[in-house]
């Protein structure tokens, strides 16, 4: 064989089985998909309701990528100054460190696949923008 074996065998999270988990802000439901399963990355999956908002924060040293499934939603960032709209198909870096907000300021549900560059996904709430962190 001219590769390493694999580490492990391929593996399926089915959308029945994915359970809210985590740290919750009111209206966006956030679910573990694949986390703690292998170095370097995890997934999960935000919902998040009509007229909501995140609370501010960052995700330490792991990048995140996000993909609109359904719905348009937002990523607001630089001190709240920024807006990046992403609809269904879309695609978003948001930078380690980044302070940011997720905004669902529609009608309908707005659904999104997340994948972090750390083996658990890393949140961190603050007081605000540049502010400190929330203590749990």
């Amino acid at each position: 064989m001219s590769h390493p074996q694999p580490s492990q065998p391929v593996l399926l999270t089915k959308a029945s089985a994915i359970q809210p988990s985590g740290g919750q802000t009111e209206g966006m439901i956030r679910s573990n998909a694949i986390v703690d399963k292998c170095d370097g990355i995890c997934a999960t999956h935000m919902l998040a309701k009509p007229h909501t908002a995140s609370a501010v924060h960052h995700h330490g040293e792991q990048d995140t990528v996000v993909y609109a499934v359904q719905g348009r939603g937002t990523v607001v960032s630089e001190g709240g100054e920024k807006r990046v709209d992403l609809e269904p198909g879309d695609y978003a870096l948001i930078p380690a460190f980044m302070e940011h907000q997720e905004v669902n300021d529609g009608d309908e549900d707005v659904v999104w696949t997340i994948v972090r560059s750390g083996r658990v996904p890393e949140v961190v709430n603050l007081t605000g923008w540049n502010g400190e962190p929330v203590k749990a």
